[in-house]
């Protein structure tokens, strides 16, 4: 598999790029996603049922697709962005980012030396099991994407020295527990929210870097567009299947009465 750093320069480009979360450990929607066609997926490995013993499978089932991989790793600890990346994603997205040091380190976990701490391993998966492992390595800086979460308030705080740092392409608000640590718990149009979020949006512009956003539903899309949020990720498989079920059923329902 050829590492390009085509999709990074249309993220930093903030190129419209749309994606979804797929948090229910499964290969095969995450096959389903990854045809659908989405710019990018997220595994995630924060929240989702997917547990390290699934990633590779759910990564070879987006072998095929369009969509580029990326992985929400479940906190910011250089082993996980390390596994992730051997096993062929093609991005990281780390949760709970609320200070430039603690981007600065998840920059550092991403990246390869000399640039940073990545352990390098000639045979993974990421470099065709070692074949194209120098093709690998002089691309990887330049390719590989680093999402860091906007959470909590101090993450708003400080967005603007977040994304200065150097590594640093996505400031990515996650809206949930944003909304629970200002206090208005799944408020996405309170003032307060759609404030934070223009912040962040606005730090991520003015330091060349995209921002991106989970909506949970189809109306709140353009309004993050126009605050000027580019890397957008829709609902997620869980909340599809969930949602599709229970239309199924409540049809199913209708005849019986």
């Amino acid at each position: 598999m050829s590492l390009t750093p085509d999709f990074r320069a249309r993220v930093l480009g903030r190129q419209w790029l749309t994606g979804t979360f797929l948090n229910l450990g499964s290969s095969i929607t995450v096959e389903i996603a990854g045809r659908a066609g989405f710019d990018w997926v997220l595994v995630d490995h924060e929240h989702g049922f997917a547990g390290e013993d699934t990633l590779v499978h759910q990564l070879q089932a987006l072998s095929a697709a369009t969509a580029v991989p990326i992985v929400r790793i479940r906190v910011n600890e250089a082993s996980l962005f390390k596994r992730a990346l051997d096993l062929g994603a093609r991005g990281v997205m780390v949760p709970y980012v609320s200070t430039p040091e603690e981007a600065a380190a998840a920059a550092r976990a991403v990246h390869y030396p000399p640039h940073g701490v990545r352990g390098v391993a000639r045979f993974h998966r990421g470099s065709d099991y070692g074949v194209s492992f120098d093709a690998y390595y002089r691309a990887a800086h330049d390719a590989i994407v680093l999402m860091t979460q906007i959470e909590t308030r101090e993450g708003v705080e400080n967005a603007e020295a977040i994304a200065s740092v150097d590594g640093v392409d996505v400031l990515f608000v996650g809206p949930t527990d944003l909304t629970y640590n200002l206090g208005i718990p799944d408020q996405f149009d309170h003032p307060d929210f759609l404030e934070a979020a223009r912040r962040v949006a606005q730090a991520a512009q003015r330091a060349g870097k995209a921002a991106g956003v989970l909506v949970h539903q189809p109306p709140l899309v353009e309004r993050m567009r126009d605050l000027g949020f580019t890397v957008v990720a829709l609902g997620s498989d869980g909340g599809a299947v969930a949602a599709g079920l229970r239309q199924f059923a409540a049809a199913l329902k209708a005849y019986g009465r």
